[in-house]
């Protein structure tokens, strides 16, 4: 009998000593406050942190408690947003699996944010463990009650519509070049999710991040090609923003750009003339706008102050109407 009774305490201790899927750590106010939030979207190109897009996120949040999320990573940005806000409270909530996005206290956590920042790392993990799960519901919900969020590099590029979610990398390779995208759009890299975060102002829309300065308006054009030929689409609409850079959005879709970078903004309205697996992309009709910091872009218009040009590919090599040939 005692030693059955010390081994249900064995168990016992095994399920108490059971670590939480999550992790969770924060500063400032332990109790949670409620302020009257106004709603926005910081779209963050990456790199280094932008001082001016965390502050906008800030003040929008009423002086509420301010929850940053990540699947990997640790708590670094709380002392940085603390320094930079005057906030009740900042706290980061790490999410790295299913198990972690299904806990009640993940979902309860992030409905009770006043401001909600998503990290950078890789989208592939938001996709593979947030998608269909209670954060997802709960960033959604956070939407309709106009909760202001950011988010930058990864963190950006799944706030829109379609997402490059870079799953299932069969390479495990470098990131997804835009040569190698140019060269075959059906290679294995090209992976497009779908109805992520259900922002109105960010239909129809894909977003790249770090963009010029890794070159990416190729893949970009890439992705946009395959959804306008993979969806019942009149149009399709690309955002690409440089680092230390960022779009300020209003829910109706006015945008303000900041930092020391550009944000381009692209349309497509034209289905490829070569879009086959192991082939170069053909395909012509490509909008840009490029809008500097201190410059406005209306979403709903799509027009902006900016400086207008078209790109073309032909068998994956990009030709521009800009002077000298010029992509950027």
């Amino acid at each position: 009998m005692v030693a059955v009774a010390f081994l249900l305490l064995q168990v016992f201790s095994s399920y108490a000593q059971t670590p939480d899927p999550y992790r969770y750590f924060r500063i400032g106010n332990p109790n949670d406050i409620t302020t009257k939030t106004q709603p926005g979207f910081a779209l963050m190109g990456g790199g280094k942190d932008l001082d001016p897009a965390f502050r906008w996120l800030c003040e929008r949040s009423g002086g509420g408690d301010f929850l940053i999320l990540r699947a990997t990573g640790t708590d670094a940005y709380n002392s940085y947003v603390q320094g930079l806000c005057h906030v009740n409270s900042v706290a980061t909530l790490v999410i790295p699996n299913l198990a972690a996005a299904s806990d009640p206290f993940v979902a309860e956590t992030i409905s009770r944010a006043e401001a909600i920042f998503i990290a950078g790392g890789d989208q592939a993990n938001y996709i593979n463990f947030w998608q269909g799960t209670p954060v997802q519901t709960q960033l959604n919900a956070a939407i309709k009650k106009e909760v202001p969020i950011g988010g930058t590099s990864a963190g950006l590029a799944v706030q829109g519509e379609y997402v490059y979610s870079a799953q299932n990398d069969p390479f495990d390779g470098p990131d997804l070049t835009s040569t190698l995208a140019l060269s075959n759009p059906f290679q294995p890299r090209v992976i497009i999710a779908h109805d992520f975060l259900n922002d109105p102002a960010l239909k129809n829309t894909i977003m790249d991040t770090h963009f010029v300065t890794r070159d990416r308006m190729g893949r970009l054009l890439v992705f946009m090609a395959r959804i306008l030929d993979d969806n019942s689409l009149l149009s399709v609409k690309g955002i690409g923003i440089d680092e230390r850079t960022a779009a300020l959005m209003e829910p109706n879709g006015r945008a303000t750009i900041v930092g020391s970078g550009a944000a381009y903004f692209l349309s497509l309205s034209t289905k490829a003339a070569v879009l086959k697996d192991g082939l170069p992309l053909t395909a012509q009709g490509f909008q840009v706008q490029k809008v500097l910091p201190g410059g406005g872009f209306d979403m709903r218009l799509w027009s902006g102050d900016s400086e207008r040009y078209q790109l073309s590919i032909d068998a994956g090599v990009i030709h521009s109407t800009q002077e000298g040939g010029k992509v950027y």
